[in-house]
C-alpha cells in the first residue's frame, strides 16, 4: 500500500503451492512465503516498492505477482493490479489488516501514519504486519456441475470457492484448510479406506494439475515415489513436499499404535501437525469420541490465539482467533450473555453469499439487542469472516470437533445453525447429541428443533406430516435399487425427476424420459446405497414452481416474507431460474392455497425462525415439492425487495421475541415489481453445454427493479451480461413438444420490428401461423449453417430449447457458438416469453434509474 506521502508499507507474502501454469485463485497458497531466503525475499519487497510508485498509485493497494526460478533465484514480474485484488481479502483475513477499508481512507487523504490499527490500538497502518503463524488458502471445485469440461487446472480460473486456515505451522494450517473445504475429508487422507491407483495412474496425476493434485501426492508417497521425483514430475518446491511426507510418517506411527498407547507429549505433537480426531480414530481403529475424550483426559485440549498483526509485539484488543495446540490460550473472559453463529464455509454452486448475508445480519441484530456475537466460519472471501463483524471471530473449521472445542472455550447460551446453509445443518444432529450428553455445557441451539429440521430432510416423516394436513405433492416413492426405482416410475408415469436423497444445489439430480434413461442413471451416475436411498417425483411439465420465505415465532404465529413466481417452468433448479417478487400469473386460488399451506406447515413442524418452500402450480392445482426450515439463498432477494430484513427478524424470533412485539404482523407485497437473474460461469468451462436442468450451475445472481415486469426482467437481463437488443434477427429452433407454443412468442416479435429465421422444422409451424421465416440449416445440412449466421454477427436473439433430457450435438454447438459471440440466448419457453416482454418495454420507453430505498419508501 502507498499513501500520498510516499510511505509504502509491504501487507503480506502469499506464496503459491503450485508452480507457475496454475491460475493463483485455482492454487493452493500459503502465508507467509515458506521457501524463499531472506535476500529473495528482500528482492521481491524492493521490486514490489520500486513498482508501486513507478506505476503512481498513490493512495491505495496493489498486488504484485511474480515468479521466482528455484534453481536460479531469477526473478520475473508477471502482472501488477493497481487495486484491491482477490488476493487483498485473503491478505486482510490473514494479517488482520483491512486493505480495502485503509485504502478507502487513503483516497479521501489520510496517509498511512495517520490511521490507527483497529485491532492494536496503538500502531498506526504504517507498522507492517508481521505474523507468527501460517495461513493456507484451498480453492473450491465444482467440474462435476459443468459435464464435458476437463478437470485440469490452467491459467484459465475455475475455482467457485475456497477455505482458509490459520496454523502454527505449515502442516497444521493444510490440514485445517483441507477439512475446511466441506468435501467430506479430515485433513490430508488418514480418513477413510481407499484404493489406491496405479503408479502410472499417479504420475499422470502428478504431471497435470488438477483439483485433486493434492492426495495424488499422498498416494505417491505412498506407492514410494520419493520427493525428488514428485518434484520432477509436479515442480512443487521440496519444503513442501517434505512436510508432506513427515504427515505420512505420523500417520504410519498412528496406525500402529493403540489409542490408549499415545502419550500426552507424543498427542500434543500429533494435534500440532493437524490431525483431527477423525483422523486418529480411523488411524487408531477407534472411535471419533473416545479420541475426544481420551485426549481432554489427559488435558490435550487447544488454545486460541489472537490475529494481532504484529507477532505478540503489541497486545491486541479485537478477538480475532485461531486454534493451535500450546499450553497458553488467549480468549478473553466475559460475563456477557453470548451467542455463537456458523457460518456457511467456503462458497460452492448451491450455497454462496446468501448465507453470510444471513449470519452477518444475524450478528447485526444480536449485537443491537446486546448480546455478544461468536462467528465461526472458514471462508476468507466474506464479510462474517471481518474481524469487525462480530464481537468475536473463530476462523476454524466447521466441524463437529472444531465447533465443541469453542462451545467448551466460550461457553455461550446459544448456538445458531439455521442461516449458514447445509454446513451447519450437517452439524445439527450430532451438535444436539454432544450438547445433551455433556452436564458442564449449558448451550442451547437456537431455532427449530434439530429433530424438526430432520422431518423435512426424511422423505418418509414428511410425507406423513403433509397426509396428516391435506397437502398434495407430486406423485413420488423411495427407490433403494435399480428394480424398485423401475416400479415406482412405471407406476407414476414418466417424465420423472430422481435424485439421491442428500443433494445441495440439485447435486446428480436429472428428468428422466424412458427405462432405458433411469437404467442409466442408476447404474452410471448415482451410487444407491440402503443409507442413500434415491427419491423419484413425477414431473409436472410446463407447471410454474415458486418459493416462499416465511419467519414463525414460538407462538406458532406465520408471516410470509416473499412469493416468488419463477420465470422459468419447474424443472429448472430454483437457484438457475429468473423469478419475480411478487407473482406476476399466479391465480388469487393457488396464491390462498400457498399461503394457508405454508401457515399449516410451519406451525406443524414448529418452526422457531426462517423457513422456506417450493411449490409448483399447474393451472389452479398446488403441489409442494419440498420444504426448508432453515434460512434458504433467497432471503437476500426477499429482503431487498421487500425491505423486510428477514433474517433480522429471524434471529429476534429465535432468542425469544414474539413477531408481535417486532411489529412484524402481516405479508408485504410492494408496489414495484424485482427480478432475480441467475448468473452462470459457462464461459470458463469449455466444452459444457449451457442447457438450464434440476442441477444448479449458476455461481451468483443480480436484481433488476421497475414498477413495470418487462423493464424489471430486462434489467437484471442487463446485470446478468445479456444485452437484450432492440431489433435485428431472432433464429428459433424448438423441440417437438413446444413448437406450437412458441407460435405467440414469435408473433410478438415480428410485431416488434424482428426478422425470424428458424430450422426446417419449426419453419413449418411458424409458416402454418402465417408468419414470414427465413430457413437456415442445421450443422449438419451444410453450409452456410446456423453457426456461421452467429459468426457472421447476422442473429442477434436466440430461442431454443432441447429435445428431451439430451441435447442433440447441434443444439449444443449453437449454444457455446452464442456464448462465445455474446449473443443473448434462451433455453426456456418461459424465459423467451420474459425475454420478449422485456424487449417490449425497452423499445417503448428508456429505462431509468431510482434508489432502492425510493422504491420502498
Amino acid at each position: 500500500m502507498r499513501d500520498l506521502a510516499d510511505n509504502v508499507v509491504i501487507i503480506c507474502s502469499i506464496e503459491n503451492l503450485d508452480p507457475m501454469g496454475v491460475h493463483t485463485g485455482d492454487s493452493i497458497t500459503v502465508a507467509p512465503a515458506q521457501t524463499l531466503t531472506d535476500k529473495e525475499y528482500q528482492r521481491l519487497r524492493d521490486a514490489s516498492i520500486k513498482i508501486i510508485r513507478e506505476i503512481g498509485v498513490e493512495t491505495g493497494g496493489s498486488n504484485i505477482q511474480f515468479s521466482v526460478n528455484p534453481e536460479t533465484g531469477e526473478v520475473i514480474v508477471i502482472e501488477m493490479n493497481p487495486r484491491v485484488s482477490r488476493s487483498s481479502a485473503l491478505a486482510s483475513k490473514a494479517t488482520g489488516f483491512p486493505i480495502a477499508k485503509f485504502a478507502a481512507k487513503l483516497a479521501v487523504g489520510y496517509t498511512l501514519s495517520e490511521i490507527p490499527n483497529d485491532i492494536t490500538e496503538k500502531t498506526p497502518a504504517s507498522f507492517e504486519p508481521t505474523i507468527d503463524y501460517v495461513v493456507t488458502k484451498i480453492p473450491r471445485f465444482a467440474f462435476e456441475k459443468f459435464p464435458g469440461s476437463e478437470a485440469i487446472l490452467t491459467t484459465q480460473m475455475k475455482s467457485v470457492g475456497e477455505a482458509m486456515a490459520i496454523g502454527r505451522t505449515f502442516q497444521e494450517s493444510l490440514q485445517k484448510a483441507l477439512r475446511s473445504l466441506e468435501t467430506g475429508r479430515a485433513g490430508w487422507g488418514c480418513d477413510r479406506s481407499e484404493k489406491l491407483p496405479t503408479i502410472s495412474q499417479v504420475r499422470a496425476s502428478l504431471r497435470t494439475p488438477n483439483p485433486d493434485r493434492i492426495f495424488a501426492l499422498r498416494h505417491a508417497l505412498q506407492l514410494g515415489l520419493s520427493v525428488e521425483d514428485i518434484y520432477e514430475l509436479t515442480g512443487i518446491d521440496l519444503w513442501f513436499l517434505d512436510k508432506l511426507a513427515d504427515l505420512l510418517e505420523t500417520e504410519k506411527f498412528l496406525k500402529r499404535t493403540p489409542l490408549k498407547s499415545l502419550s500426552a507429549d507424543r498427542l500434543w505433537q500429533i494435534k500440532q501437525q493437524g490431525f483431527s480426531d477423525r483422523q486418529i480414530a480411523f488411524a487408531t481403529k477407534s472411535d471419533e469420541n473416545a479420541v475426544r475424550a481420551y485426549r481432554k483426559s489427559l488435558g490435550v485440549v487447544p488454545a486460541y490465539k489472537t490475529v494481532d498483526t504484529c507477532a505478540a509485539e503489541f497486545e491486541a484488543y479485537t478477538p480475532y482467533y485461531y486454534s493451535t495446540y500450546e499450553a497458553e490460550t488467549e480468549v478473553l473472559p466475559s460475563e456477557r450473555r453470548k451467542v455463537m453463529i456458523l457460518g456457511g464455509g467456503p462458497n460452492r454452486i448451491g450455497q454462496g453469499i446468501e448465507f453470510d448475508y444471513c449470519c452477518c445480519h444475524a450478528s447485526y441484530a444480536l449485537q443491537a439487542d446486546d448480546y455478544e456475537t461468536i462467528m465461526v466460519n472458514s471462508n476468507p472471501e466474506t464479510v462474517s469472516t471481518d474481524y469487525d463483524t462480530s464481537d468475536r471471530l473463530y476462523f476454524e473449521p466447521l466441524t463437529k470437533e472444531d465447533v465443541l472445542n469453542i462451545i467448551e472455550a466460550e461457553q455461550p447460551e446459544g448456538v445458531i445453525i439455521q442461516f449458514g446453509g447445509q454446513t451447519p445443518l450437517k452439524l445439527a444432529v450430532p451438535l444436539q447429541t454432544a450438547l445433551s450428553e455433556d452436564t458442564d455445557l449449558k448451550t442451547q441451539i437456537w431455532g427449530t428443533s434439530p429433530d424438526s429440521i430432520d422431518i423435512a430432510e426424511d422423505r418418509e416423516r414428511f410425507e406423513q406430516i403433509l397426509w396428516d394436513l391435506g397437502i398434495k405433492q407430486p406423485p413420488n416413492g423411495i427407490a433403494r435399487s435399480y428394480e424398485e426405482s423401475l416400479t415406482i416410475a412405471r407406476k407414476i408415469n414418466y417424465p420423472v425427476v430422481v435424485r439421491p436423497s442428500y443433494v445441495l444445489g440439485g447435486r446428480a439430480m436429472e428428468i428422466v424420459y424412458s427405462d432405458t434413461d433411469l437404467k442409466r442413471y442408476m447404474t452410471t451416475a448415482v451410487q444407491v446405497e440402503p443409507d442413500h436411498p434415491i427419491l423419484i417425483d413425477k414431473f409436472l411439465e410446463n407447471a410454474t414452481e415458486v418459493d416462499v420465505d416465511a419467519v414463525c415465532d414460538r407462538t406458532g404465529q406465520v408471516v410470509i416474507g416473499g412469493i416468488m413466481e419463477h420465470i422459468e417452468q419447474a424443472g429448472v433448479h430454483s437457484g438457475d431460474s429468473a423469478c419475480s417478487i411478487p407473482a406476476i400469473s399466479l391465480s388469487a386460488e393457488a396464491l390462498a392455497t400457498i399461503r394457508d399451506w405454508t401457515v399449516k406447515l410451519a406451525q406443524k413442524l414448529q418452526v422457531v425462525g426462517l423457513m422456506n418452500i417450493q411449490y409448483a402450480v399447474k393451472g389452479d392445482e398446488v403441489y409442494i415439492l419440498e420444504a426448508n426450515p432453515r434460512a434458504s439463498r433467497t432471503v437476500p432477494f426477499v429482503s431487498k425487495a421487500t425491505g423486510i430484513p428477514l433474517a433480522k427478524v429471524a434471529v429476534r424470533v429465535m432468542a425469544g421475541q414474539t413477531l408481535s412485539e417486532l411489529g412484524m404482523t402481516e405479508e408485504v407485497i410492494p408496489a414495484h415489481i424485482s427480478v432475480k437473474e441467475a448468473v452462470f460461469p459457462f464461459n470458463k468451462f469449455l466444452g459444457t453445454d449451457t442447457l438450464l436442468g434440476p442441477e444448479m450451475r449458476s455461481t451468483g445472481e443480480v436484481m433488476g427493479i421497475d414498477v413495470d415486469f418487462g423493464r424489471a426482467f430486462a434489467k437484471a437481463e442487463l446485470a446478468a451480461g445479456q444485452d437484450l437488443p432492440r431489433g435485428g434477427t431472432v433464429f428459433i429452433s424448438m423441440n417437438d413438444r413446444e413448437k406450437a407454443a412458441v407460435v405467440p412468442v414469435a408473433k410478438t416479435l415480428a410485431e416488434l420490428g424482428f426478422k425470424l429465421i428458424a430450422t426446417a422444422g419449426t419453419r413449418q409451424v411458424l409458416e402454418d401461423s402465417g408468419l414470414p421465416v427465413e430457413l437456415v440449416l442445421k450443422v449438419h445440412e451444410g453450409r452456410p449453417h446456423v453457426i456461421d449466421a452467429i459468426k457472421n454477427h447476422e442473429i442477434h436473439l436466440i430461442i431454443n430449447t432441447p429435445l428431451g433430457e439430451t441435447a442433440q450435438e447441434d443444439d449444443r454447438s449453437i449454444r457455446r457458438a452464442a456464448l462465445e459471440y455474446k449473443i443473448p440466448t434462451t433455453t426456456t419457453l418461459a424465459g423467451a416469453r420474459a425475454t420478449t416482454e422485456a424487449i417490449r418495454s425497452l423499445q417503448q420507453q428508456t429505462t431509468s434509474v431510482k434508489a432502492l430505498q425510493d422504491y420502498l419508501q
